[in-house]
C-alpha cells in the first residue's frame, strides 16, 4: 500500500519528498501588474513550512491580455522575474518542489482587465469574444514556451500548463468552442494541436531534467470525458511529460454524460494505461481517508485545494492523525487569518457559497 509520505520521483528524475501538492488556487493577492504581494507570498511559502511536497501557483497568465481575476500573478514580463525568484527559493528552502501554472483565460478573461476584447479559438458572441488570427495562435504557444523558460530561470522546478476548467488550452480542446477551420480546429488531432505544440516546445528550451505538467478537467465547459482520456493516454504514449493532474470536480463523482456513468471518474483514469506519466487528482479531498483510497485506486498523488486553505498544514495534521478530517464549512475571517489567508483572499472566498461566515450564520 502506497502512503501519502512515500516520496515520489517524476520522469525527469525529479524527487517529491511526499504524495501532496498545494492545487493552483486563485487567491485575488497579486498586485495589479501581476507582480506577487507580500500576502501572495507568504500564503503560498506557509504551505511550504505545512510540509506539501509541491507549491504550486495560482494560474499565472503568460499574455496581457490573458488576464481573467484581479490579483492575478503574472509571468508574461521580465519584471516578474524579482518576485518569482524570490518565491521559488523560499519554497525550495522548506523542501517543497516549486511549479508556476502556465495559463490564458481566452474568452473567460475580465474585459475589465485586459485591452480589447477577450480571445477565443473561434468567436463566441455571448462571451464577447473574437476568433483568434493564426499568427495569433503561434505566437500564444511561443509565449507559453517563454513563460515556462522564464520560471526555469527564476529557479522553479517546473510548470504545468492549464489545460483545464474552460480557460484557453481547453477551449481550443473542445470541440465546442472550437470552430476552426485551419490546423488548429475540427479534429482531435487539430484541436490538441496547440497543446502538444506548446508542450514539445517547452521540453525542447527548458530541457528533461525540468518538470512538465498539465491539469486537464472532463466534463464542464464543452469538454467529453472520451476525449480526455484519450489526451492523457496520448500524452502518455508520447513521454515527453511528467505529470498529469486531474481536476475531478469531486474525486469521487460518476460521470453525468449517459455512456460513461458505469464508474466514477477517479476509476475512469485510474484504468487508463499509463506508463510514463505521475497521475494526481484533485476535488473534494478533505480526509485522511480520502487521500488513502485515492493512492490506493492506483493514482500517484492528491492535489489539495480547499483543505490547503483550511489547514497550511494539511499533510502534517493527516501524519498525526490517520483519522483526520478538514474543518467544517463555512469557517469564520479569523480561521482563515490564522492560516495565512489575506483580506483580499477572505473577500473573494466570500463569494463562494456557504465557505466564510457571516453575521447571518449561528
Amino acid at each position: 500500500m502506497i502512503s501519502p509520505f512515500d516520496p515520489l520521483t517524476f520522469p525527469c528524475g525529479v524527487r517529491m519528498k511526499n504524495r501532496f501538492l498545494l492545487g493552483p488556487l486563485t487567491n485575488t493577492q497579486s498586485h495589479a501588474d501581476g507582480t506577487i504581494s507580500e500576502e501572495e507570498f507568504n500564503w503560498l511559502v506557509l504551505r511550504a513550512k505545512g510540509n506539501f511536497g509541491m507549491i504550486l501557483t495560482c494560474a499565472s497568465h503568460v499574455q496581457a491580455n490573458g488576464q481573467g481575476f484581479r490579483g492575478q500573478l503574472g509571468i508574461f514580463d521580465e519584471h516578474h522575474k524579482e518576485g518569482l525568484s524570490k518565491l521559488a527559493s523560499s519554497i525550495q528552502s522548506h523542501d517543497s518542489l516549486a511549479l508556476v501554472q502556465l495559463y490564458h483565460g481566452g474568452m473567460r478573461a475580465d474585459p475589465t482587465l485586459i485591452k480589447g476584447s477577450p480571445v477565443a479559438p473561434s468567436n463566441v458572441e455571448r462571451k464577447g469574444a473574437r476568433g483568434m488570427t493564426l499568427q495569433e495562435v503561434h505566437t500564444l504557444r511561443d509565449d507559453f514556451v517563454k513563460a515556462a523558460v522564464r520560471a526555469q530561470r527564476c529557479g522553479f522546478d517546473g510548470v504545468q500548463l492549464h489545460g483545464a476548467h474552460g480557460y484557453l488550452i481547453a477551449q481550443f480542446i473542445s470541440e465546442k468552442f472550437n470552430q476552426r477551420t485551419d490546423a488548429y480546429g475540427k479534429s482531435f488531432a487539430n484541436r490538441s494541436r496547440l497543446l502538444f505544440e506548446i508542450i514539445e516546445g517547452i521540453r525542447s528550451v527548458c530541457g528533461d531534467e525540468f518538470i512538465l505538467g498539465v491539469r486537464l478537467s472532463p466534463e464542464k465547459f464543452g469538454m467529453q470525458l472520451r476525449e480526455v482520456k484519450m489526451i492523457c493516454q496520448k500524452i502518455d504514449n508520447a513521454g515527453i511529460v511528467d505529470w498529469i493532474d486531474l481536476s475531478l470536480w469531486d474525486s469521487f463523482k460518476y460521470p453525468e454524460e449517459e455512456e460513461h456513468k458505469e464508474k466514477s471518474f477517479l476509476q475512469h483514469f485510474a484504468d487508463l494505461n499509463f506508463k510514463n506519466t505521475v497521475i494526481s487528482v484533485a476535488g473534494k479531498i478533505r480526509t485522511a481517508r480520502d487521500v488513502q483510497d485515492i493512492l490506493d485506486s492506483k493514482i500517484d498523488a492528491v492535489s489539495i485545494g480547499t483543505g490547503a486553505i483550511l489547514h497550511h498544514d494539511f499533510p502534517m495534521r493527516i501524519k498525526r492523525d490517520s483519522n483526520f478530517e478538514s474543518v467544517s464549512l463555512p469557517v469564520t475571517a479569523g480561521h482563515l487569518e490564522g492560516e495565512g489567508v489575506s483580506e483580499n483572499f477572505i473577500q473573494y472566498l466570500s463569494l463562494r457559497d456557504g465557505f466564510v461566515k457571516t453575521k447571518n450564520h449561528t
